[in-house]
């Protein structure tokens, strides 16, 4: 990144509610350090100031959550804005003295490197609507997958608890609504054997289960392994239901996210590359698209994007359970 032009380096160690902001001369004269709240006004303020005195270059250590306002506010102002990589600060800080690390001396080593080291800086330019919109999208797709790890985890736990050899015919099926469905119209051993075959296979059909006959039949097999009734059962029996339509509702979000991230990914620039790739399918692409850092999505289990990209190539699509 060219600095030439750059009188004053403006570093900032961003923080939740306040930065540490530290302004240097091209000769090195300290001209602002000191605490800067994480507010559109003040940072407006600070950086119009300092624009007076010449041209600004504003350099930060994360450009984005708690670093996207200071970002956004110079970009709005026309203020040039670049990013310093933890892992390069790290390195340029073992050069300075002393072993504390502090906000005060972050911000300055990081306005000092941007002032003596500028090939160190990555350029941040104006977020395309669209990138910042897949940032979001991924981070929230990342979280609705460990929550269905979380609750399908819970319901196969009090199975075990209660009737292990139906949780071993269950559990790997956690990811069809239409077994979910069941258990939240019968969730005890009890309940199953009530409804019976007939009303259990109609269940499976309605909610698209393609082996609905089959898997009745071996839900009423799994019943039949066990005759007691484990302490606890009742009080599971009213968790289940719960939980079974906790996970299908968090099924449809992660759908509809999908269906989202589907449309924005393929229209990247970066798509055709990304996704020659092996391994790489439009989930993938999506947390791997140039932006702020974030942490990368994986999916589970095979959803609608995956399911997509295959059909698309004329592949068949992989399936979490050959069984289904």
């Amino acid at each position: 990144m060219k600095t030439d032009d750059i009188q004053i380096f403006l570093g900032l160690d961003v923080g939740k509610t306040d930065h540490w902001a530290c302004a240097v001369t091209k000769d090195g004269t300290k001209i602002w350090n000191r605490t800067l709240p994480n507010d559109e006004a003040k940072l407006t303020k600070v950086y119009q100031d300092l624009r007076a005195k010449g041209t600004v270059l504003v350099v930060v250590d994360q450009p984005a959550t708690i670093g996207a306002l200071a970002v956004a506010v110079a970009q709005h102002l026309g203020i040039m804005v670049a990013y310093l990589p933890g892992l390069t600060m790290r390195r340029i800080a073992d050069m300075y003295p002393g072993t504390a690390k502090t906000d005060e001396k972050d911000a300055f080593i990081i306005a000092d490197a941007a002032r003596t080291m500028p090939h160190t800086l990555r350029s941040l330019h104006v977020s395309d609507k669209e990138e910042a919109a897949l940032g979001m999208l991924t981070g929230f797709d990342l979280d609705l997958a460990r929550q269905i790890t979380q609750t399908s985890n819970r319901i196969r736990g009090l199975f075990t608890q209660i009737h292990p050899p139906l949780e071993r015919l269950i559990g790997a099926r956690l990811d069809y609504d239409a077994i979910l469905e069941v258990l939240a119209a019968w969730p005890t051993p009890a309940a199953l054997k009530h409804a019976g075959k007939a009303r259990i296979d109609a269940k499976l059909k309605k909610h698209g289960a393609r082996r609905h006959t089959a898997w009745a039949a071996a839900i009423l097999d799994a019943l039949d392994e066990q005759t007691v009734t484990v302490v606890g059962t009742e009080a599971a029996g009213l968790v289940i239901p719960h939980l079974a339509r906790q996970l299908i509702a968090l099924h449809a979000q992660r759908t509809d996210v999908a269906s989202h991230l589907e449309s924005m990914v393929e229209a990247h620039p970066l798509y055709p590359v990304l996704t020659s790739m092996p391994g790489v399918a439009v989930r993938t692409a999506g947390s791997s698209s140039p932006r702020p850092p974030a942490r990368p999505s994986t999916a589970p289990r095979p959803w609608p994007l995956m399911l997509v990209w295959h059909q698309r190539r004329g592949n068949r699509a992989p399936r979490s359970n050959p069984s289904a």
